[in-house]
């Protein structure tokens, strides 16, 4: 018997350029504070994490410059584009974060927005070390090689 989907599951926002530039370590699953016209505006897919990034301060973790679209029944009570948003994450997995943004020289890289199996909005964060040119070459390499290697055997048999 096959497994139904489950309906609440469903991608918000993806940042795809992030694993061409940076090499990704670890990443981590965090809940996000938002408001109501910020969620409603979710549902409806307008939101975008591509320029955004993910910072510890003060003893907490904050989403920096992710773009939520404004929610047009809201106009009075709507929120603001891109304001900073708190993420939620335990104690160890923050102390574990700051440690290596500030002394591993690391870089927090919001990679998915999603609704989860609960109907809530979660962040996946990746700690992330910046790429060179050359490697971003040899990524786009190996991924065209593997590409060409993939029709090879489709053809070939």
């Amino acid at each position: 018997m096959a497994e139904k989907s489950d309906p609440n599951y469903k991608i918000i926002a993806e940042n795809r350029r992030a694993r061409f530039d940076y090499f990704i370590e670890s990443d981590l699953e965090c809940g996000i504070i938002l408001m109501g016209s910020e969620v409603k505006s979710l549902r409806t897919g307008q939101a975008n994490i591509a320029e955004s990034y993910a910072s510890v301060e003060n003893g907490e973790l904050w989403l920096i410059n992710g773009y939520i679209a404004p929610f047009q029944q809201a106009k009075t009570w709507g929120h603001e584009e891109r304001r900073k948003r708190k993420l939620l994450v335990g104690k160890r997995e923050l102390s574990r974060l700051w440690a290596a943004t500030a002394k591993d020289g690391m870089t927090l890289v919001p990679l998915v927005m999603y609704f989860n199996h609960r109907g809530l909005v979660k962040l996946k964060i990746g700690v992330a070390k910046g790429k060179k040119l050359a490697d971003k070459r040899a990524t786009e390499a190996k991924r065209d090689w593997d590409r060409q290697k993939h029709r090879l055997l489709k053809e070939h048999g």
